[in-house]
């Protein structure tokens, strides 16, 4: 006698075994099983990054620069992220510190150079 029971005995709704179900009504059928809500290719759900994450730096001036950066290091001494998280955050400190740092070394040499003319416009 042949019994229609699947792994451990169980039955589908329909009285099929478990590994011969039927994908739900309105769910699309994959050619390979995949955690419900994703793609069967794994390469189809990772979102697309940028090649790097803190690029939005670069456009900002010194304030937005300084003000992220005061919101990075609050974070980090908040603590509660994880490993990855806080070296994440610290990377992100690290070059809004250099937008910064890059800013000021450009305003310096603006005064440098105001100076300088000012000085040969003196006559000294």
């Amino acid at each position: 006698m042949s019994d229609a029971t699947g792994v451990g005995g169980v039955r589908g709704s329909a009285g099929a075994p478990e590994d011969e179900l039927s994908w739900p009504a309105g769910e699309p059928e994959r050619s390979s099983p995949a955690t419900p809500g994703m793609s069967a290719d794994p390469d189809d759900d990772i979102p697309e990054m940028s090649a790097d994450p803190n690029d939005d730096i670069q456009g900002m001036s010194y304030e937005q620069a300084r003000d992220a950066l005061v919101e990075v290091v609050n974070e980090l001494e908040r603590g509660g992220t994880t490993l990855e998280q806080s070296l994440a955050l610290w990377e992100r400190g690290e070059a809004l510190a250099a937008r910064c740092e890059s800013w000021l070394t450009g305003a310096r040499a603006r005064l440098e150079a105001a100076r300088a003319g000012a000085q040969s416009r003196a006559g000294g």
